[in-house]
């Protein structure tokens, strides 16, 4: 009778037990050229810091177009392709993707292009002329490469890849992965400003806030026009072109080239934000959006369930404007 007691006891002790609250947990750090930070909400640390840079770096190794040891490299400096990893080949799946979707207006084979403007890692001295561009265009094409198991075959030597334009989202969907299989359900990874969310703020439950900055009049004031989105699921990235540019003989001379001209895009746009379910979808589609132009844009994106897309934009007397898909303004926050 005394034990059976005893063990009622204990058994209501541990009915009653308090329930761990969530704390919030702050990782940050540099890669990739830019910074990185991580927000997850847990009862104990699950996740270092050690651990997202070593996944940082690892996927440079495979992806990056400045280090000369990296399967990139290899593959751009090969005459018919080369051995490629699974980061590779999820990068170079979801480009092609993309490149067929849009008309072949996203291409990650713009590499030359890219470099010949002075965007890549080498230095120019000079813009190039009529005559270079055209021959660069020759080699220019995502149908001129073929993924085959473990390796990427190139249809001609001056085909090569760059795959800044969506590697980024690629990054960060990898460490939102990571953060999910050590059983992390809210968690917000933001990259160099590629945002993938999940789950809500603990212990409020309320939604996950992501801020859109927006350039001023003169394209380079930071903050004017900014919206708040809220949301519990997806990703968000940004595509600009007020930052990386210079200017040659009165012309702006943006890193956004159009793969079907080879010359930095000329049109309205200033930025493109993208919400897909997963950020190598976003940072795809954003490049691509600022290169087709508001009105087919946004036409692009209406016609497709699975993304929605903000606009800031120039009108013709040179103010700064902005605009929305249907489904992008659902996001925005009522608060």
């Amino acid at each position: 009778m005394r034990l059976a007691f005893v063990l009622m006891i204990i058994t209501i002790f541990s009915f009653f037990k308090p329930v761990e609250t969530p704390g919030e947990f702050l990782i940050s750090g540099t890669a990739q050229g830019t910074t990185y930070h991580i927000r997850y909400y847990a009862t104990d640390s699950l996740v270092t810091k050690q651990q997202i840079d070593s996944i940082l770096t690892c996927i440079d190794s495979s992806l990056s177009v400045y280090k000369p040891y990296s399967l990139i490299t290899r593959f751009n400096q090969s005459a018919a392709g080369s051995a490629i990893d699974a980061h590779f080949a999820n990068v170079v799946k979801a480009s092609l993707e993309t490149y067929y979707s849009t008309g072949g207006t996203f291409d990650i084979t713009v590499a030359p292009l890219t470099e010949a403007w002075g965007f890549a890692a080498k230095h120019i001295d000079h813009v190039p002329d009529t005559a270079t561009i055209k021959s660069l265009l020759g080699c220019v094409g995502s149908d001129k490469i073929v993924l085959q198991k473990d390796s990427l075959i190139k249809k001609k030597p001056c085909v090569q890849v760059d795959v800044n334009g969506i590697a980024q989202g690629y990054s960060v969907d990898v460490v939102a992965h990571f953060l999910l299989q050590q059983g992390i359900q809210n968690y917000l990874v933001e990259i160099g400003g590629e945002i993938c969310v999940r789950g809500r703020k603990q212990p409020s439950g309320s939604l996950m806030k992501i801020g859109i900055e927006s350039p001023g009049d003169d394209e380079m004031e930071p903050g004017i026009m900014q919206k708040i989105i809220a949301t519990d699921k997806g990703a968000v990235t940004t595509s600009g072109n007020y930052r990386k540019y210079y200017e040659s003989e009165g012309k702006k001379i943006t890193h956004l080239i159009d793969p079907s001209t080879g010359y930095s895009i000329q049109n309205e746009m200033i930025s493109a934000t993208v919400y897909a379910k997963d950020a190598i979808t976003a940072d795809a589609y954003d490049n691509a959006l600022m290169v087709m132009g508001l009105q087919k844009a946004i036409q692009f994106v209406e016609a497709k369930k699975d993304i929605a897309a903000y606009f800031i934009y120039r009108r013709n007397d040179g103010s700064v404007a902005d605009t929305a898909t249907t489904a992008f303004y659902k996001l925005f926050d009522k608060e």
